[in-house]
């Protein structure tokens, strides 16, 4: 036992959005909380930042889709100031350099038009697909804030599974069929079932490399375009939104959220190792030498983080360590936010009014135009180290969220791909990340001419930049690559799949752990239930 007093009942690692969400319920609930931070300000990779005079924008994430509704809810979010806004149109723009375009629209008249002219014989099947990936959509919405079962666990565990396996039960026939196997394919074999034209695939698969460090041809990027899927945005399920005044928005709700009941936030706090004293969490030492002791230790870093860096060795049975060792992380994310004078003006739109342009550009832009140009991208990152023709995803928020940018001007969200975190030939990327920012541009250029010229101000994230200031080792956006073998039951590896970390009293509450990445804040609710359900129990050491 411990001589030191705990002073808190729990102490979270790391100010993220899942360690605020699991402030927030656990301060909600009674418990005295205290969540200390490396850097100067709350919200991990959520944040809004002026990178330019005058201009600020989400610095690493940059989207509203997977947050939870029931954690904004549960938290009263908007209460304390979030305001999430969905633009009046969901599209995705895919310009050509010079003529001709896609626009994937929610408006079934003009794809209808789209499809026709580029590939009749998908019209019927663009539909049955996405209703496809709707009803297996719902299946994921429904676990993502359930514990999963613990592989070799004991009776509790069997009918968690069941429940799930239920679920898919109540699936058609057919559905369980392509829920299985979007469990393992490859995006492109996926979709090759489904459509001919490789434009269409293009505009779906997207979201399959979204923090994804892969080929069209990877094994199981068919499921991360499904992990894109469940989110549900105002009541509007598959929708993506902005958060006004940028992401940081969200976190700042939830700081202020947790801490209207009694939470301790601490910044400027980076935190040196867990303390541990037989076999049990019982605080935290920071890099100043102060130590803080507490009933429990909830963790929101990497769990490769936690267990290389944190944890010390000795703690940890041998065969775990291992599989934390070699637990993935590869992100192949190089960020950027510009700040510009004026809109781009794309080539292949320039013949529009510039009302119709206007409205074009406040969707997501996708500089990815082939399934081709996304393997190419992949090669070349493995080659070389960086793509020469990059899969761009583009937003420009200011378009709905004047807050952003001087009136008339505006700020751009890049999501760039694939950008290797292991260079070749000993490079870093201190040395090559403007060289690599200014190609960015010039690619970017190539189909919108005007844009170099209106730029005053950019903001640069490298893959090590991410890891450098955010602790996403390898520049995994996701904390852990969401593939088969580090989903469910195996995140972050199995028979630690419920918070509970071998060393007892510690949890696990970030996006390492079931449901994954994206802020969703449900790996911050699961485990904050989990934490209370040991207080309420008695099953603390």
């Amino acid at each position: 036992m411990t001589k030191n007093k705990p002073e808190y009942d729990v102490i979270i690692i790391g100010a993220g959005h899942n360690g605020l969400t699991t402030a927030g319920y656990l301060s909600r609930a009674g418990y005295k909380v205290k969540v200390v931070e490396q850097r100067g300000v709350v919200g991990g990779t959520a944040i809004t930042e002026e990178f330019h005079p005058g201009f600020r924008n989400s610095v690493c994430s940059y989207v509203v889709g997977l947050l939870n509704p029931k954690v904004i809810k549960d938290l009263e979010l908007n209460k304390y100031g979030l305001e999430i806004m969905i633009p009046e149109e969901d599209s995705v723009f895919i310009p050509n350099k010079k003529e001709g375009y896609l626009l994937v629209t929610s408006d079934e008249e003009e794809m209808y038009k789209q499809i026709e002219a580029i590939s009749p014989q998908d019209h019927e099947n663009w539909y049955k697909l996405h209703d496809i990936l709707e009803q297996c959509a719902e299946v994921v919405r429904d676990i993502v804030l359930e514990t999963p079962p613990n592989m070799g666990g004991g009776l509790g565990d069997l009918l968690k599974l069941g429940k799930v396996a239920n679920r898919v039960r109540k699936l058609d026939a057919n559905v369980q069929h392509y829920f299985a196997k979007m469990m393992v394919m490859s995006v492109q074999e996926f979709l090759d079932e489904w459509l001919e034209s490789d434009a269409l695939k293009a505009s779906l698969s997207s979201t399959s490399f979204i923090g994804t460090m892969a080929s069209p041809y990877s094994s199981g990027t068919a499921y991360v375009l499904l992990h894109h899927y469940f989110g549900e945005i105002n009541g509007e399920k598959g929708a993506w939104g902005h958060a006004k005044g940028g992401m940081g928005s969200i976190t700042q709700a939830m700081a202020k959220s947790a801490e209207a009941f009694g939470t301790e936030i601490e910044v400027n706090a980076p935190v040196k190792q867990v303390i541990i004293e037989d076999g049990v969490a019982r605080g935290v030492e920071l890099e100043d030498g102060r130590k803080i002791y507490a009933k429990v230790i909830a963790s929101n870093t990497n769990p490769k983080l936690l267990f290389n860096k944190l944890v010390a060795p000795e703690h940890l049975d041998p065969e775990f360590l291992r599989r934390m060792n070699n637990y993935r992380c590869i992100s192949g994310t190089f960020r950027m936010n510009v700040a510009i004078t004026e809109m781009p003006k794309f080539t292949c739109i320039a013949h529009l009014p510039q009302e119709e342009q206007s409205s074009i550009l406040k969707g997501m832009v996708s500089l990815s135009p082939t399934m081709k140009h996304y393997e190419i991208a992949f090669n070349d990152a493995i080659r070389t180290g960086w793509s020469k023709e990059p899969s761009l995803e583009i937003y420009i928020p200011s378009t709905l969220d004047d807050t952003l940018a001087p009136k008339g001007q505006h700020v751009m969200s890049l999501f760039c791909q694939h950008f290797n975190p292991n260079l070749p030939d000993g490079l870093s990327w201190d040395d090559i990340r403007e060289e690599v920012a200014d190609h960015i541009i010039d690619h970017l250029n190539s189909f919108a001419p005007n844009f170099k010229a209106s730029i005053v101000g950019r903001q640069i994230k490298s893959p090590l930049d991410l890891e450098r200031e955010y602790g996403l080792i390898g520049g995994d956006i996701f904390h852990g690559v969401l593939a088969f073998d580090q989903m469910y039951s195996m995140r972050p590896t199995s028979g630690y799949a419920d918070y509970r970390m071998p060393v007892r009293n510690l949890f696990l509450c970030g996006s390492g752990a079931h449901p994954g990445g994206g802020v969703s804040g449900c790996p911050g609710h699961n485990a904050a239930r989990e934490i209370i359900k040991d207080f309420k129990w008695r099953k603390l050491a």
